[in-house]
């Protein structure tokens, strides 16, 4: 977890999970589907992943929810609610 007001880096966090899984980023590339370099890019923050991209790498690294929850919010988006939608920024 990161302090209040001090968003993680999501490509620090994507990369902090496939290097917990012992993946290689082309391993992983594989596994998800996209290009090695693209995949570089999101972990070196060269390219910003979409939502659908953020919770597809997650699926992949077999993240738990919250952790899950913390990659979204790093990103720039919101988590979902309980009843399954997205809540806004307010």
């Amino acid at each position: 977890m990161t302090e209040l007001g001090e968003r993680a880096d999501v490509g620090a966090l994507l990369r902090q999970w496939r290097q917990r899984r012992r993946l290689s980023q082309l391993e992983l590339s594989n596994e998800a589907e996209v290009s090695t370099r693209h995949l570089s890019f999101l972990e070196t923050g060269r390219s910003r992943p979409s939502r659908q991209m953020v919770l597809h790498l997650a699926d992949r690294l077999e993240v738990p929810l919250r952790a899950r929850n913390e990659l979204l919010l790093a990103a720039g988006y919101a988590p979902p609610t309980a009843s399954g939608r997205c809540r806004t920024h307010g």
